[in-house]
């Protein structure tokens, strides 16, 4: 399938994990691709993969410097600038009333300052291109899931923000949708060790009884949000969760 085909799109964070989920699954749609990651192993060995269609860029996504330098690599590279997904976001899992300002900055710099900083310096080149953003919110968030008080609060402000974005940017042709995954990550993996019993607790309330995949479950849900097939679609949270929740 070949739906991205001369898309450019930016991905942000996890070139593995994820990030480099999609990152594969968008290149073999035929999208090029603006990756931004701090491990520099991880995107380098990627951005090899694939050097014609992958561009990697070392930089913390919390500066805009680093989001106005993705852009331009996106333009200068492959031409225009199409997509942007904003999957990058750092924090800790702490009850609240053990965070700190540091873990609190943390969330939100890497998660809601970060996703603003990439939307706002995309602006411009999406605007000529029609192209769509795809954030990222979470299930913590819908459900206030305990030890998640940091990164519960910016994913929830991500999914304000798009729907902000959605209205104000709709005549300009540029749609921002939201994407809540349920995936097995290295992070959820570390999470898992740490909270073993939260783990098993969603695991058997979900209907489909796993942890999603990131490419095979997630990244085909990033792709049909990027692509002309959802072009009717803006301002909307879809849940790639095995049903975990229904929003209603």
């Amino acid at each position: 399938m070949k739906n991205l085909e001369g898309q450019v799109i930016i991905v942000t964070g996890r070139a593995a994990g994820i990030g480099g989920a999609m990152t594969s699954e968008l290149t073999e749609r035929g999208a090029s691709i603006i990756e931004v990651d701090l491990n520099e192993d991880a995107g380098k060995e990627k951005e090899a993969s694939h050097p014609e269609k992958i561009a990697f860029l070392k930089g913390d996504v919390s500066k805009e410097s680093v989001a106005n330098e993705a852009v331009a690599l996106a333009v200068s590279k492959f031409g225009k600038l199409t997509g942007l997904v904003n999957n990058a976001h750092a924090s800790r899992q702490k009850p609240l009333m053990g965070l700190t300002e540091d873990d609190w900055a943390l969330s939100m710099n890497t998660g809601l300052n970060g996703t603003l900083n990439f939307m706002k310096a995309a602006y411009p080149e999406l605007k000529k291109t029609k192209g769509s953003i795809v954030n990222f919110g979470s299930g913590a968030g819908l459900l206030g899931q305990k030890n998640q008080g940091s990164y519960a609060a910016a994913k929830e402000a991500i999914r304000g923000l798009s729907r902000v974005a959605a209205n104000e940017w709709a005549e300009e042709g540029i749609r921002a949708n939201v994407v809540c995954p349920l995936a097995f990550t290295d992070g959820v993996k570390q999470w898992k060790e740490n909270f073993p019993e939260q783990y098993e607790e969603i695991i058997s309330k979900n209907p489909m009884q796993r942890f999603g995949d990131p490419q095979e479950d997630v990244a085909p849900i990033v792709a049909f949000l990027l692509s002309s097939d959802s072009q009717y679609m803006t301002g909307q949270t879809l849940m790639a969760d095995g049903g975990d929740i229904k929003l209603r």
